[in-house]
């Protein structure tokens, strides 16, 4: 593998992990149709550099989450638990589900993740003590997940509570299955389940979910490299890149709202899905991955 080649991944990785680390969902929901649309290689390839990636973007945007206090650390490790028994299931079943398969549900992934960036979200702080289900909201109370975060805008720190916490562990088994079918970070199902289930504030479910893909990522890691599908030179560019991208789009996180990042997101989202669902369908407008 070339110099130029190398440096590509690098950079491909760094500005995919930029962005996906802005909204806690990593690099791999960018980076995988990028690597096997552009870079020509087969999906399960892409896959593995992706899960390496993954696992890189959460250890780079981790601290800066955890100083800022947007990481709710103890229901992380909850939900955590019900989503590395999701991706372990993924893994059985990767090596049995075909590539076209792989990408008509990659579409439905990103088409659906495009229709959640676009639904305007009230602000669940504001909401906590009015909306919920008590049932849920005792949970939330007596494990002691309920927590507060500081918020720049306000100048304050705005408390939240953790509702409907059976509803979100059922969720996050189906966003681990998603994340080690795919390699794109369960991020991307991770943020929409605690911000309609869960009822947290965006950028809490946006730091919680970048401190849990790390963790979920590493659960399927280990399968795809005894499969040979974890290729050193192309993991190895891929993970350096994704680290600096990370620490990147932490701090911006921090600075920025999302809402100035919702039109952009969603745009790529779109284009994205439209190239997997023809490469579903055998229709490759960039050549064939090999």
């Amino acid at each position: 593998m070339d110099l130029h080649y190398t440096l590509w991944l690098f950079a491909v990785s760094l500005g995919a992990s930029a962005l996906g680390g802005m909204l806690g969902m990593a690099s791999g929901i960018f980076i995988v149709p990028i690597l096997t649309m552009f870079g020509h290689l087969d999906i399960h390839v892409a896959i593995g550099a992706s899960i390496v990636s993954v696992i890189a973007c959460s250890c780079g945007g981790a601290a800066p989450f955890l100083r800022g206090r947007l990481t709710n650390v103890r229901l992380a490790v909850l939900l955590e638990t019900a989503t590395t028994f999701g991706a372990l299931s993924g893994v059985l079943l990767s090596g049995f589900v075909p590539v076209p398969l792989l990408y008509f549900i990659f579409a439905v992934v990103l088409v659906l993740s495009a229709q959640q960036m676009l639904a305007r979200r009230a602000d669940p702080a504001l909401a906590a003590s009015s909306v919920g289900d008590a049932h849920a909201r005792s949970w939330g109370a007596s494990l002691q997940l309920d927590s507060s975060y500081p918020d720049r805008a306000l100048g304050r720190d705005v408390a939240y509570r953790v509702q409907r916490l059976p509803l979100g562990l059922s969720l996050m088994v189906g966003a681990g299955l998603i994340s080690a079918l795919l390699g794109i970070g369960s991020g991307v199902l991770k943020i929409p389940a605690m911000d309609t289930a869960l009822r947290l504030p965006i950028k809490v479910s946006s730091a919680t979910s970048n401190f849990m893909i790390g963790v979920t990522a590493t659960a399927s890691a280990g399968a795809y490299f005894l499969r040979g599908e974890i290729v050193p030179a192309i993991a190895g560019p891929v993970a350096l890149g994704s680290v600096a991208g990370a620490v990147l789009g932490a701090r911006v996180l921090m600075r920025v709202s999302n809402d100035k990042l919702r039109v952009l997101f969603v745009a790529m989202l779109a284009v994205l899905a439209v190239q997997m669902l023809l490469e579903a369908f055998g229709v490759h407008l960039f050549g064939a991955s090999t």
